[in-house]
């Protein structure tokens, strides 16, 4: 499981432009963070969040990924109709989503099963997790995580 302070697991997902990995971050912050399912509510509103704060995450030299099971184009679907402005990874595997410790039992109507846990990792310029958020409640989140990236400077 990734924690604060630790080198972050090194990954690829592929995006609407082609694999992405870690080290295209190098020297730069990424804020990497992980959802259940495209075009579902809360996921919905989370993905909107961080868009329209893309621009403070510019200026504050941070890039915003979102990572979660579902395909391109179903990325590429959701990203359309929402006029989203962050980017979309496709982990299908789940081998990044894993890496990260966001695959997770959960329960429903007492029913137990696997799944994604909402999470956000903010990645320093030196590759070092310097922020975790876990079981993230929406609303608020994508500011909160904003600020963090502000202060690391």
């Amino acid at each position: 499981m990734a924690d604060e302070g630790q080198m972050a697991p090194d990954f690829t997902v592929e995006t609407a432009d082609g694999p992405v990995r870690l080290a295209d971050f190098a020297g730069r912050k990424l804020v990497l963070y992980f959802y259940p399912k495209d075009d579902t509510p809360g996921c919905t509103t989370e993905a909107l969040d961080f868009s329209a704060l893309a621009d403070r995450f510019a200026a504050a030299d941070t890039t915003v990924l979102g990572v979660s099971k579902d395909s391109l184009k179903s990325h590429e679907r959701f990203a359309a109709k929402h006029g989203l402005a962050v980017r979309l990874g496709s982990d299908p595997d789940g081998t990044t989503i894993e890496a990260y410790g966001a695959w997770v039992e959960k329960s429903m109507y007492g029913k137990s099963y696997m799944g994604i846990d909402r999470s956000t990792f903010l990645i320093g310029r030196d590759g070092r997790i310097a922020a975790v958020w876990r079981k993230v409640k929406v609303k608020g989140h994508a500011a909160e995580v904003l600020a963090r990236a502000e202060a690391l400077g």
